[in-house]
């Protein structure tokens, strides 16, 4: 079986929504760089390692980066899955586990990148609003996407309502998401995704979608 390892920085909501999933592979240790993170108690309660490596106990970025990778590849996982993980990871992390390490942000990429991505949609004015899964690349947020899930943007909505609906969403895509990594769908080629499989084709969404 394959094996997964999950990194973490609070309350790991999406990393809830892993263990619920019932994915193809052993959840084999949660990792966060913040020991009050609550999602390590979560991943306890289910017999799962977990690990703190704080960000404040090294002298740079580059030196937290290679203590967790080395922390991470003494699990060999398979496929590492970023859920709130709040850290940019360099080069020396990515490079090591290229292609094998997902992300989800909350808005529909490139749009949005960075922080406080909900209010920045309603300052935008968007009419759609969502979240993506993609590959972790040296660049933020801007990896090969894999899939997103958009929902509208309503007019009452103020950031807090507008990203519980995304977070709902998020919960959706990235354990299929993680699912296809782990049952080889997915082929990576000149910074493209490809799913291979039959695949589900909705209707599009439209907003506003009721002006007569």
């Amino acid at each position: 079986m394959k094996r997964l390892v999950i990194i973490i920085s609070g309350r790991g909501s999406n990393m809830r929504a892993l263990f619920e999933a019932n994915l193809p592979a052993q959840i084999v240790a949660v990792i966060s760089n913040n020991a009050d993170a609550t999602g390590l108690d979560f991943a306890q309660e289910r017999a799962v390692a977990t690990h703190v490596v704080n960000h404040r106990e090294f002298p740079d970025r580059q030196a937290f980066d290679q203590a967790l990778a080395d922390r991470v590849d003494s699990y060999k996982p398979d496929v590492i899955v970023l859920a709130g993980f709040m850290r940019i990871l360099t080069e020396t992390f990515v490079s090591r586990f290229s292609g094998k390490v997902l992300n989800i942000h909350p808005s529909l990429l490139p749009a949005f990148s960075g922080l406080d991505t909900h209010q920045r949609a309603l300052d935008e004015g968007v009419r759609l609003h969502g979240c993506t899964v993609h590959f972790v690349t040296t660049t933020l947020d801007h990896g090969p996407i894999i899939v997103q899930a958009a929902v509208p943007v309503l007019p009452d909505d103020d950031a807090q309502r507008l990203a519980a609906r995304v977070l709902d969403q998020e919960h959706r895509i990235y354990p299929m998401a993680v699912r296809w990594l782990l049952e080889d769908k997915i082929t990576l080629s000149d910074g493209r995704v490809q799913i291979n499989g039959p695949r589900h084709f909705p209707d599009p969404i439209i907003s506003p979608d009721n002006v007569d």
